[in-house]
């Protein structure tokens, strides 16, 4: 097996996976199932994965670099600090709305703890980024002055937040009506404006 089909039948595993997982449950899922979503046989799944707990980690992995990369290139193509923080916020947003099941599932079955030294430095990383935003955005007179540290707390918190009440109960958030909220919230005020 040369190195591209390698990653190709371990891209097809992982999105099997998340067909699978988010339609059956983990405890349901098999790997059987998920090898024949795949188009592969269950030795070809064992491969790559020693087990379904395996491969479920890869994937909560998986997605976890997805939506980083995506945010660390659109923050990277961003103009300004205010819309940095808008794409950062707008993606993990669309990212909740398209594996609401995946999160749901997850919520229900696992709690919050599996997994949670990769969540945990994930939402760290995430937590940094926002921090740098901020502070980018202070410097450049685009955000008022404030403790960024403490702002990208609250910006995170809120958008986990947010994310949890939508997968739990069906709440839906336009991500650019959260984007508007939490920009309005630290924009720099001009004088004589209510902004």
């Amino acid at each position: 097996m040369n190195k591209r089909s390698g990653i190709e039948s371990r891209k097809k595993i992982i999105q099997a996976a998340m067909e699978v997982f988010s339609r059956r449950g983990y405890a349901q899922a098999n790997i059987r199932d998920i090898a024949g979503k795949a188009g592969l046989s269950v030795g070809g799944v064992y491969l790559y994965f020693k087990n379904k707990e395996e491969l479920y980690k890869s994937l909560i992995h998986d997605r976890m670099d997805e939506i980083g990369g995506k945010v660390s290139l659109a923050i990277e193509h961003s103009v300004s600090a205010p819309e940095a923080l808008g794409r950062f916020l707008r993606l993990h947003m669309e990212n909740a709305l398209r594996h609401r099941e995946f999160i749901l599932l997850h919520i229900r079955e696992h709690g919050f703890a599996f997994g949670r030294k990769e969540k945990r430095d994930f939402f760290r990383g995430q937590k940094r980024l926002v921090e740098s935003i901020i502070k980018k955005g202070i410097d450049t007179g685009e955000f008022r002055k404030c403790d960024a540290k403490k702002m990208s707390d609250m910006v995170m918190g809120s958008l986990r937040g947010i994310v949890l009440a939508m997968a739990l109960d069906g709440d839906e958030v336009e991500p650019e009506a959260l984007s508007d909220f939490m920009l309005r919230g630290i924009l720099k005020r001009e004088r004589g404006t209510d902004i």
